[in-house]
């Protein structure tokens, strides 16, 4: 009696357990993918003031980055700044996203100076192991969260994207 049921249990479980889900691979030479994200950082901000209306500051920030799309860099990195920022030419700077098996991803920004709202791009240069070769650009919005007189500040990223291409065949992969 048994016998006769399971042909029919086997059916049932088959078309009840719809499409298998096969996790990204990993991009091929040359491959561009997307992606989206929250940055949530912190740190300091040392500011000069200089003629009427005209500021420098250095920043140094790290945080919380989360990425998601085409997982084309990965999910979660600790993501660190080191900047410098113009009241009147804008800011500068340089980035590192460091994910869960300590592989980094490296970029360059550039935006308008630093302050709520302001406008950056990043371009990306490279990286270590996984990420060795990759290139693209990525922008997002700056907004403060917390600005001390102190110097100390925190923020988010708004509206991050991006896209990231893989290094072509030939060039060097970890």
């Amino acid at each position: 009696m048994v016998s006769k049921w399971l042909p029919l249990a086997f059916l049932l479980a088959a078309g009840c357990s719809g499409p298998a889900v096969v996790p990204p691979g990993r991009p091929a030479p040359g491959e561009t993918r997307t992606f989206e994200g929250t940055w949530s950082a912190s740190g300091s901000r040392r500011t000069l003031e200089l003629d009427r209306g005209h500021k420098a500051s250095i920043l140094s920030l790290t945080g919380s980055l989360l990425l998601t799309g085409e997982r084309g860099l990965g999910v979660g990195f600790q993501g660190e700044a080191i900047g410098f920022s113009d009241s009147l030419t804008g800011g500068t700077g340089q980035c590192v996203w460091t994910d869960e098996r300590g592989d980094k991803v490296f970029s360059q920004i550039r935006g308008q100076p630093i302050g709520t709202g302001s406008h950056v791009t990043g371009t990306i240069t490279g990286g270590t192991g996984r990420y060795a070769g990759v290139t693209g650009e990525y922008e997002l919005r700056w907004q403060y969260v917390i600005e001390t007189d102190e110097g100390a500040i925190s923020g988010r990223a708004v509206g991050l994207r991006g896209r990231v291409t893989w290094p072509g065949a030939g060039a060097p992969r970890s």
